[in-house]
């Protein structure tokens, strides 16, 4: 908050929201103390682009001023703005909603009363499947992520043996740490090449397989308070040989 009057406080939701592709979502910032709409000025914008996404001034909202991105998605509730609530109803979401988003409340003429900054944003993992191999085989787990967020800086991309909790390989911000893998798996565990990578590709290659890898194991991402998961089983079986003699 950052307000330049000791009478009037703004509230809303600081930390991250998570939204569906083609849902809505409410950016809450509203008032304790309802101002005149006479002295009044609102304003949505992206804070990581500027663009403006919705106005409200002489006791009115003022689409024409809006980025045509969001022409007939971004609305307030005009009852509820008497009341001092100001949060924007954000419908058909589409990946180039997710951002930062800014509440910024102005009375009497340009004094900012208040700046609320929203992060909106989606993660989505997928790959979760199950693979059938034999002991000292190797296989690949898949694990792929879609999101607004440049892959090379996700916060963390993990691999879990699930059952008895065993980090198998970490990956922070496009840097490998193996320091955090458990001994079991060093050696034996690699992620892809940086063009996977760049592509949200984090499929985990395990190599000669033992009979104790067999399991569970999960695929997590996170980015600030925002993470999403997957997961795979590997069933695994003991290579056997079948051995026939012919006497001749």
């Amino acid at each position: 908050k950052t307000p330049n009057t000791t009478f009037l406080h703004v509230l809303g939701h600081s930390g991250p929201l998570i939204v569906e592709l083609g849902g809505s979502v409410m950016l809450p910032c509203y008032v304790e103390a309802p101002i005149p709409l006479e002295a009044l000025k609102v304003e949505w914008k992206r804070a990581d682009s500027g663009t403006l996404v919705h106005l409200f001034l002489d006791r009115a909202s003022h689409p024409e001023s809006q980025n045509q991105a969001y022409s007939g998605r971004a609305r307030f509730f005009t009852e509820e703005v008497e009341r001092g609530n100001f949060s924007l109803l954000l419908t058909n979401l589409t990946t180039e909603d997710a951002g930062i988003y800014k509440c910024t409340v102005y009375r009497q003429q340009e004094t900012v009363i208040f700046q609320l900054i929203l992060l909106s944003e989606y993660l989505i993992v997928t790959g979760g499947h199950a693979v059938s191999a034999y002991a000292r085989e190797d296989v690949t787990l898949n694990c792929s992520v879609d999101s607004h967020i440049p892959p090379e800086v996700l916060e963390e991309v993990s691999w879990t043996k699930m059952d008895q909790n065993i980090t198998v390989l970490v990956l922070q911000k496009g840097v490998i740490q193996t320091d955090f893998t458990h001994e079991r798996f060093k050696d034996r565990v690699e992620f892809f090449g940086p063009e996977e990578i760049s592509k949200g590709n984090f499929p985990l290659r395990l190599k000669a397989l033992r009979m104790e890898d067999k399991g569970l194991y999960r695929c997590e991402v996170r980015h600030w308070e925002v993470s999403a998961q997957t997961t795979v089983k590997i069933h695994l079986s003991e290579l056997t040989c079948t051995c026939w003699h012919i006497l001749i």
